[in-house]
Formats: structure tokens, sequence, C-alpha cells
């Protein structure tokens, strides 16, 4: 029960200025601007008024109050009757409650093996995990000591102080990752703990050859408690500083000056060599979405997904949110019923968080997802889901908790892009695949992030951001399996050390967001 994009094997052939996803539907999506007048010749219709590319038209007449489907899924319900060739959006289109067959299993299948091994050049750590890149980290326990951690780093910075990693040629970079929080919150409550194991993820992340947190002295988050709740412990790789006892910011940024000179001959010691796909931890995201994005981009990485799966790697789909609608997709492909149960579990805990907090699913999507033909948070996720390939959904995880088993898992996140790959990461991430219709210039510190245009138009328009082009799909000029090819090639390439187009321009540093959860005091 997988939507039709997701299950195209051959390039699309287009004789007509629109696509029909599934027999089911009742809309087409526009592949170029369509003008009122414009006859289709199949199906047979006139065009009522304008309808931009990737966005939907009426197939047939649609009663006030009729679902309208899309990937021959619900989509939305029609606020009044639309007619045959009308553009179909917000304006006539509306979220409505439905019920879903989760059906745990259903669909599950035997999860294929590849029928030769994938390799990438990776660097092997002295616990087992398998690093993609190698830098070393300054992280803090609150915000009070962001400052004096991103002036270590900047200490370090190539752009402007290109000598002081000039003898260190295999360490990528000192990066600190800051954040807003880790004071005036409960000591014992779920906030303070969600920011723990976030921090704690990307201590032990396989990335960092080293890393060296920063506190100030009074936080709640105090680094002792941080380390002893996460068992986390002190030594050559994992180092602590503390500005009130270390005299001040002026000599706190000194000692972690010395202390990553220190590090930096340890940390360049790596020597890549080859590794098996398995080791590959893939986080899956999506932002800027658009009306192609369920049709190109999305399945693409889909069947990148199912390679890398066969191959013995994990994949890692996030976003809650932006699955909401579609999860029974995900269920009936459930492992196990308990699974599936689990996955229905956070849809219901989003619920009740939204109630609680006088939210709406449905203010997601957003105005650029809009703009580019989404209409609602059931559109959006049907196209949002294809991210996961085919495969047997086989754990739910919570956010920033350890992957620790191959194969496509769940993690509960929030649907904004920086705060959701940040758990991915802190879960073990070390590659991240980020489709966009709109432009998203997202990019991860110590992960690298690839990112997916799902048209044409955008990769001409902003190929300076973009990895690789999707839009081919669209095109017709190559089918998902053959992008998903090309995108699994790609990602072998980028996980030996190939940078991304965000890692040449600098992004990640700012792009750490952990999930803030309970009230600031």
């Amino acid at each position: 029960m997988k939507t039709e994009a997701a299950a195209i094997a051959a390039p699309l052939r287009r004789t007509e200025p629109v696509l029909l996803l599934h027999p089911q539907d009742d809309v087409l999506i526009a592949i170029e601007q369509l003008i009122a007048g414009m006859r289709l010749a199949s199906p047979a219709l006139v065009v009522r008024g304008l309808v931009p590319p990737g966005h939907k038209l009426a197939v047939r007449h649609i009663a006030a109050g009729a679902p309208v489907r899309r990937y021959g899924q619900i989509i939305g319900f029609a606020s009044r009757a639309i007619e045959a060739g009308e553009h179909v959006h917000s304006h006539n289109l509306a979220m409505g409650e439905f019920g879903r067959d989760y059906a745990f299993g259903a669909d599950a299948r035997p999860t294929p093996r590849a029928a030769a091994p994938a390799r990438f050049m990776g660097i092997v750590r002295a616990d087992g995990q398998v690093a993609t890149r190698n830098y070393i980290g300054i992280l803090t326990s609150v915000n009070c000591s962001a400052t004096a951690a991103k002036a270590i780093a900047d200490h370090f910075r190539r752009d402007i102080h290109p000598e002081a990693l000039a003898a260190f040629p295999r360490v990528d970079g000192v990066v600190a990752l800051t954040h807003g929080l880790g004071c005036a919150v409960d000591a014992g409550g779920e906030g303070l703990a969600l920011l723990r194991r976030t921090l704690a993820g990307y201590a032990r992340h396989p990335n960092f050859a080293a890393v060296l947190v920063v506190g100030l002295g009074c936080e709640t988050n105090q680094i002792d408690g941080l380390l002893a709740s996460e068992g986390l412990d002190p030594g050559a790789r994992l180092r602590t500083l503390v500005i009130q006892d270390s005299g001040g910011t002026a000599r706190t940024v000194a000692a972690g000056v010395a202390q990553v000179r220190e590090l930096l001959p340890l940390a360049d010691q790596v020597v890549r060599e080859p590794v098996d796909a398995s080791h590959l931890k893939l986080g899956l995201q999506c932002g800027g979405s658009d009306g192609y994005s369920g049709i190109s981009a999305n399945p693409a990485l889909g069947a990148a997904v199912d390679r890398l799966v066969a191959c013995g790697g994990t994949a890692i789909l996030s976003e809650t949110p932006e699955i909401y609608g579609a999860e029974h997709l995900l269920t009936r492909r459930a492992a196990s019923p308990e699974i599936g149960e689990r996955l229905v579990a956070r849809i219901r805990w989003w619920e009740a968080h939204c109630a609680r907090t006088g939210a709406d699913l449905n203010n997601n999507p957003s105005a650029g997802n809009k703009a580019g033909g989404l209409t609602t948070i059931l559109e959006k996720s049907l196209g949002a889901v294809a991210k996961g390939g085919t495969s047997n959904l086989v754990g739910v995880y919570e956010y920033a908790q350890r992957v620790e088993q191959p194969g496509l898992v769940f993690m509960d996140t929030p649907g904004y892009d920086p705060v959701s790959a940040t758990g991915q990461v802190a879960g073990g991430a070390n590659l991240i695949c980020f489709t966009t219709g709109r432009g998203s210039a997202y990019g991860c510190a110590p992960t690298p992030s690839l990112k997916l245009s799902t048209n044409t138009a955008l990769w001409n328009r902003q190929r300076d951001d973009i990895d690789l082009n999707c839009g081919t799909v669209i095109d017709g000029e190559e089918s998902i399996d053959q992008a998903g090819a090309r995108l699994f090639a790609l990602m072998l390439e980028v996980a030996s050390g190939t940078r991304t187009r965000s890692e040449l321009h600098g992004y990640g540093q700012n792009e750490f967001v952990p999930w803030q959860l309970g009230t600031i005091t």
C-alpha cells in the first residue's frame, strides 16, 4: 500500500503538461504553468484558471465535503464543489478526519540482500565505530558558555587562521556547537534529560576525534551531572573546562585553545580505509518541500535507502508531524505489531501535545510549501514518507536516542529541520540526505549533508547549494530507481571524504538546535 510515485521503475513518459500519479486520484499535477482555456487530451478536460507548476487541478467534478486523493490516498476534503480542470489548493481543499487502516505488518516482506557489497573509505575508531568525517568538537553545557566556545573554535578556522590547521590536513576542522538552553529548567525534568541525551550523543559521535565541553559553573546543567547521567568518562578524547573555575572568559579561551592544540596531533593520525556500507547511518530530511517532492527527490532517496538497507546499513526517518496522515503506510511495513504500536503512540503524543499548547498539526505546511503546491499536512506527509523507500520499519526511537539496529528506523522529532537533524546526529547518523524543492541552504556538522533538488529549475537557479538534481525524474530523463542508484553512489563518495556544497560554504555550526521541551523559569 505504497504511493504510486515510489513504485515508478521506468522514466516518466509525458505527452501532456500534467501527471496522474494513481488511477484513483482526483487531481493531476501540473509539470508546467497552465492557463485558462488550455485543452488536455488525456484526460480530456479544459483548464479553468491559472495553475502554477507543481500545483494540482481537478481531474473530475468533486462534490463539497468529498475526500480528495493524490497518490491514491486522502490529502483533504473539498471545502466547496470543485469543477474538473479547476486549481485545487487552500481555497477549496481543507483538512478533515478519516480512519486509517494501520494493519500492522501487512506489507512487511523479507529484506533483500545486495547482490554485491558496497564499500566506502571510512575512519575506524578505537571503539569500532566508523566515521565519515574527522572533527574536534567544542560543546557547551549552557548558553552562557557559547561565546567562549565559539572563540576557541574560531582560533582554528581555516578561512581566517589558515596556519592553525596547516600541519593537520586530516582534521576536517574545529567546530563549536552551541545552544540556548542549560539553565532555568527543572533539574529532574524531561527538558534537561533531553538536552543531556543530545549532548552525550554528540560527545560519543564517531565524526568527532575528540570533544571539549565548556561550561559556566553555576548552570542547572552541571558538567559533572551531564557526564554522570549519560555515562561519559573524561579522558584523552573528552575534556572539560568551566569558566568560573578557569578565571574568566579570556583564560578559558586560552586554556581551550591550548587543549585543542594538544588534541590535534592525535586527531591527525587517522587513516581512511575500505569499510562496508553497513557502517552508514543515514539521516533522512526534507525541507522547503514542494509539489514535486513526493514524485522525484523523496522517492529517489527512498530507492537509495532500499539499497543501503540491502547492504546492512541504517536509515533514520524522522519529523513526526510530517508523517501525520501517512503513518499507516509505515505501520503496514512494521516488522512487528509492537513497532507499529510504538509509532502510533508517537502520533498520539503529538496530537495531545498540540491540543495542550493550542497548536494545529496542519500549521505545517509552511508558506513556501504552499507556494510550491502543497496544501495540507496530509499531502506533505504522503510525499515525505517516500524518503523511507519500501523497506520494513524495524525500530522506533525517541529523540536523540542512540540508534543501534540496522535497517529502516523512525526517530520521533519535530518537523523543523535543524531540530530534527540534531536528534538524528545525536542518535549516530554519520551522513544526511536532505531533499528540497524551494531551495533549502541547510548544512550540518560534524555529519555531512547532501542536498537533493526536486526540480531542474531549482537546480539551475541554486546549483551552488545543491549536490544532486532529481528533477531529471520529472523531466523524464531517468527513472526513480536510476536516480536512487546515482544518489547511492554519491553517498558512498561523500562518506569517503568528498565535501558537500554546504561543507564548502561552511554551514553546520549554527544548525545545531536541540529540541527544547519543558518550561523555562
